[in-house]
């Protein structure tokens, strides 16, 4: 029987902390086969993702992003996921794109965190206060409990209303200053030109890279990375597709030796000392979305 699995429901079983370590044991699989395709109709996209992970299954993930949308008063964003039994290719499950695309993203840099972070970080700065900051916000606080959070965002009336609905949280109205007094800084804007500098990072700090998505994006400068040890979700997704590794790449600000690892090597993913500036970019991929929506569906069984 082919599970239908609405966001709400297939929500209510979820833990952060459990689908970080689902992300870690996917890894250790057969590397993923996985392909992208990206078409355009001026600033429309369509965007489908499909991997395969032999001894996991198949999963097909399909997104519009129409940015004119929500003046319209719709969302900007429509998807599907499609999850595929490995052994037999039967559809086992059709769950909401959203609740896949949110648990995904925000686990996955909280991997990353789990590894490369000081575990007694206590300040953390979120940018931008839109749905994935959101997100940032309650997987982060699931690995730092006792973490004060500043949230810090281009409109700072959204950066407020997003303060007043989460706990231990300040806004900060001056993003260099909030930037020094981080222990984690992680981002989710939609950045075409850096908005963190190098200038501004302080030894011990871990920075983590969310928002960009297309070669035409950052939100970094090239001293940031320059000062950082440099790690990534996916290789194969990440370094040519997106602007915030691809530019600086191309430009010879790093080269390709300066990227550390990614999670097929997460025994790689450590600092050197306390000192070290490290530094994630989070760019996604089909792998990690079927290993999420593989979580997802155990979850949903067991609690059947």
């Amino acid at each position: 029987m082919t599970r239908v699995i609405p966001f709400a429901e297939g929500e209510a079983n979820l833990d952060w902390i459990e689908l970080a370590e689902a992300l870690e044991a996917g890894h250790r699989l057969p590397r993923a086969e996985i392909s992208d395709s990206l078409l355009h109709r001026g600033k429309d996209t369509l965007l489908v993702r499909q991997a395969w992970i032999d001894g996991l299954g198949i999963a097909v993930k399909s997104a519009t992003v129409f940015p004119d949308n929500p003046a319209a008063g719709a969302p900007m964003i429509h998807g599907s996921v499609t999850l595929f039994d490995d052994t037999s290719g039967t559809d086992e499950a059709f769950i909401d794109f959203h609740l896949v695309t949110k648990w995904k993203t925000a686990a996955d840099s909280l991997l990353a965190a789990r590894k490369l972070a000081r575990p007694d970080s206590r300040n953390i700065l979120i940018l931008g206060a839109g749905t994935v900051g959101r997100s940032l916000y309650d997987a982060y606080r699931s690995l730092f409990p006792n973490a004060r959070f500043l949230i810090w965002n281009r409109t700072q009336a959204t950066a407020e209303k997003m303060a007043m609905t989460c706990g231990n949280m300040q806004v900060a109205p001056n993003l260099e200053a909030a930037v020094k007094e981080a222990d984690i800084i992680t981002s989710a804007t939609m950045s075409t030109n850096p908005i963190l500098q190098g200038a501004w990072l302080q030894p011990g700090q871990h920075i983590d890279l969310v928002g960009a998505y297309l070669p035409t994006m950052r939100e970094a400068d090239d001293e940031a990375l320059q000062r950082s040890r440099i790690f990534v979700d996916s290789f194969e997704t990440t370094v040519a597709q997106v602007g915030e590794l691809k530019t600086p790449l191309e430009t010879g600000v790093i080269v390709k030796s300066d990227l550390i690892a990614d999670f097929y090597n997460l025994d790689r993913f450590e600092r050197q000392s306390g000192d070290d500036i490290t530094l994630f970019k989070n760019g996604g991929g089909a792998h990690l979305d079927l290993m999420t929506a593989r979580y997802i569906l155990d979850k949903w069984e067991a609690s059947a």
